[in-house]
């Protein structure tokens, strides 16, 4: 078993109209209920996991955060009111990944995953349960990698995979609050690929291990092991392989014709039509077996796309629906009810039946806007949570919150800073 530290805590100093009134900085180990505005370029070197520092205050039920990057930080939210509750400075381009556990965090940055504690979440008591909020913290990185790529929960596991080595890192999801805590990391498995390659892994209970196949250049398929690391199948017909969810006991992954398929210890290939049909991203949403898809048929078209895919994984086939406007990855999501939700160019949200594709209604939420050339440029968002979906908006740095059901926009802020990449941890 290997076991990792956490390296430092980013020191954390108070929000700027806090020190306009006590005239001094405040600085010190981020702790789990520390707050304000981090500066990545200050370190302590012993890691603070003293708890006395803030309160935590209980709330009446479970209270979901938002967190969102921008250009050199991230910021927490407030999901009812979108007040800023934390704002972090972090150098970099970072991408946010839910650590699973409905508080925590993992943050993309330079020298691999930081652990974000958003203050938010619930425990047990007998039959039933108590909900709290505290100063979120921001740690540093808590688990090396050379380029760290996609985060997977699945099965109580969350599983890490760095593009840069091929490394496939395993950790009980129920551990990051006590990470935070302890500051140590003990993975359950590691696993390294053959070749590195930006690819994807998911661990299940059964031992087994479900891994991306590929190189720097190429990526064709995915294999499933063992406890022992031994390959118990091997597919290769999947070109370009990308973009996995989970739908009832299977695994899906997106390809460049179509998407592969995993069930128990065999694996099913879903072709789409035409030579080239891109499927790089997946959502599916519990008790329903059809699964959201971007869709591309142009390896030149860039980022904006114009048709979703739906695809039935109990009739193995894909329905192909015209959006009636431009959307990139970012602008995908699904509702509580199944439904596909697809935000456009055009600044509306389509609420779409993923049963028979039919787009139900159209909720203009943001001003007209363009899909970037690069795909990391600032451009909307959305997501998900308890039948409401939020959507950045950067050029005005506003974050809208919208009743999906209804129609309505309840909701909207404006930022300090524009925003970039979106998640929601639902305390």
């Amino acid at each position: 078993m290997t076991t990792k530290n956490i390296r430092t805590a980013f020191a954390a100093v108070a929000f700027t109209s806090l020190l306009a009134l006590t005239g001094c900085a405040a600085t010190g180990a981020a702790s789990p209920t520390s707050s304000g505005t981090a500066a990545s370029e200050e370190h302590d070197h012993e890691h603070d996991h003293d708890h006395e520092g803030g309160e935590a205050t209980e709330a009446a039920g479970p209270t979901p955060r938002v967190v969102v990057t921008y250009d050199g930080g991230l910021m927490v939210l407030d999901s009812a009111t979108l007040e800023v509750v934390a704002d972090y400075e972090l150098d970099g381009f970072n991408r946010v990944n839910a650590a699973g556990d409905g508080r925590h965090v993992l943050v993309s940055t330079t020298g691999g995953w930081a652990l974000l504690d958003t203050g938010t979440w619930t425990e047990p008591h007998g039959d039933h349960t108590h909900s709290y909020t505290a100063e979120p913290a921001l740690y540093d990185v808590v688990v090396d990698a050379e380029a760290p790529g996609h985060v997977v929960v699945h099965d109580g596991l969350t599983t890490l995979f760095d593009d840069g080595t091929g490394e496939v890192t395993v950790i009980p999801t129920a551990d990051w609050t006590e990470i935070a805590e302890t500051g140590t990391v003990e993975p359950v498995r590691t696993y390294t690929t053959e070749n590195p390659h930006h690819g994807v892994a998911m661990a299940s209970q059964d031992d087994t291990l479900f891994v991306t196949e590929g190189n720097e250049t190429d990526r064709d398929g995915a294999s499933l092991l063992n406890g022992a690391d031994e390959k118990i199948v091997t597919n290769d017909q999947c070109p370009g392989v990308h973009g996995e969810t989970v739908v009832g006991e299977s695994i899906l992954v997106g390809c460049e014709d179509g998407v592969l398929l995993l069930h128990g210890d065999h694996f099913h290939k879903i072709d789409a039509e035409g030579e080239f049909a891109r499927i790089g991203n997946a959502h599916a949403v519990e008790g329903s077996a059809i699964v959201l898809g971007d869709y591309k048929t142009d390896p030149d078209a860039g980022n904006g796309l114009q048709q979703i895919s739906l695809i039935d994984t109990d009739a193995e086939a894909i329905s192909v629906v015209e959006v009636g406007s431009t959307y990139t990855w970012r602008g995908l999501d699904r509702g509580l009810d199944g439904s596909a939700l697809v935000l456009g160019e055009d600044g509306g949200l389509r609420v779409i039946d993923a049963e028979s594709g039919e787009i139900t209604s159209t909720i203009e939420v943001i001003s007209s806007w363009t899909a970037p050339v690069e795909w990391q440029e600032a451009h909307p968002a959305i997501a998900q949570e308890r039948g409401y979906v939020y959507v950045t908006e950067p050029a005005t740095s506003e974050i809208h919150k919208v009743d999906y059901v209804s129609g309505e926009v309840v909701d909207s802020a404006v930022l300090p800073h524009a925003t970039n990449e979106l998640v929601v941890v639902t305390g």
